[in-house]
């Protein structure tokens, strides 16, 4: 079981390209109220990303950036100029046209493709909480090969759009996404929170967590968990929780409430038969443990929840 992909399969993670700064100097944007992870990726020129109380950083073609959480910032050709609000009327706009936003009175040296992604809010397992507030790539980092490769074709397609470029655009983003966690984790595994993606960085655990996520039904023992991935229980009662924050028990609980959760959401299948597929033998249980864990009863939370369903 591929834990990474699952979890960001389940939480429907997925990237939307908002628009393609083009930009002469002098030029400054400020970008707010992002409810979702922001992400530029420098294709061209220099730009400085800026943020309040930090020293501006200046970005080089092949850089990428992620905020996870959508913090304040600005992106400007400068570190030290104005920064204009982001228009963001302006930006669907551009998209909805040919992509392309122009800034600044000069003539057009830097582009930066911004995006940003967005999760199911029905599954609470987190992701993008547990990044620190800025992930910065560097073109030059090492082992960044594959990025830098759909980089090129993410800047040639904008460079040269054809049929269904918008799509293919949001399909590539995704893909950065996972080459730029990738990335992240290889150079900084000591900065993840402690959580099941600081867990990836060990074999042990990974392999308990996707034993989890493989048969969320199965009526799993911390002696049975051991069994499978091969270690003394005592070993297992000892790394999971150092490393994802909670008992092998708690974390399971909260998967199977997230996979129960867009299971009401999206389907007519009955309460019961929603309740055994993620290891409840019986429906009061089920109910007695959803209703805990989502302060409704699994019957209300389908009938509210069916309004909040996200866009494909």
């Amino acid at each position: 079981m591929d834990l990474l992909a699952d979890v960001l399969s389940v939480a429907g993670v997925r990237g939307t390209v908002a628009a393609t700064l083009y930009a002469g100097d002098p030029w400054g944007l400020r970008l707010f109220g992002v409810s979702a992870a922001a992400f530029h990726a420098v294709t061209a020129g220099v730009a400085w990303l800026r943020l309040p109380g930090q020293v501006p950083l200046r970005l080089m073609p092949g850089d990428v950036v992620l905020l996870p959480t959508g913090s304040e910032h600005g992106l400007a050709g400068d570190p030290t100029g104005p920064l204009q609000p982001f228009d963001h009327a302006a930006s669907k706009a551009a998209l909805a046209a040919d992509g392309r936003l122009d800034v600044g009175p000069g003539r057009a040296t830097t582009r930066i493709l911004c995006a940003s992604y967005r999760h199911d809010p029905a599954i609470r397992t987190p992701l993008f909480t547990l990044l620190p507030e800025l992930v910065h790539i560097p073109a030059a980092s090492p082992g960044v090969g594959a990025l830098t490769e759909t980089l090129r074709l993410l800047a040639g397609e904008l460079a040269e759009p054809g049929q269904a470029s918008t799509i293919l655009l949001d399909r590539l983003v995704d893909v950065l996404l996972i080459q730029v966690l990738r990335a992240w984790l290889r150079a900084e595994p000591a900065a993840a929170s402690v959580s099941w993606l600081r867990a990836l960085n060990d074999p042990t655990v990974t392999a308990a967590l996707g034993a989890l996520h493989a048969d969320p039904a199965r009526a799993w023992t911390l002696a049975a968990l051991a069994d499978h991935v091969a270690v003394s229980r005592a070993t297992l009662a000892r790394r999971f929780p150092a490393l994802v924050g909670e008992t092998p028990a708690a974390y399971l609980t909260r998967w199977r409430m997230d996979l129960a959760a867009r299971r009401l959401r999206d389907t007519d299948d009955p309460i019961d038969t929603v309740a055994r597929a993620v290891g409840y033998t019986s429906e009061y249980a089920f109910s007695r443990a959803f209703s805990r864990d989502r302060s409704l009863p699994p019957g209300r939370y389908r009938t509210q929840s069916r309004g909040l369903r996200p866009q494909p």
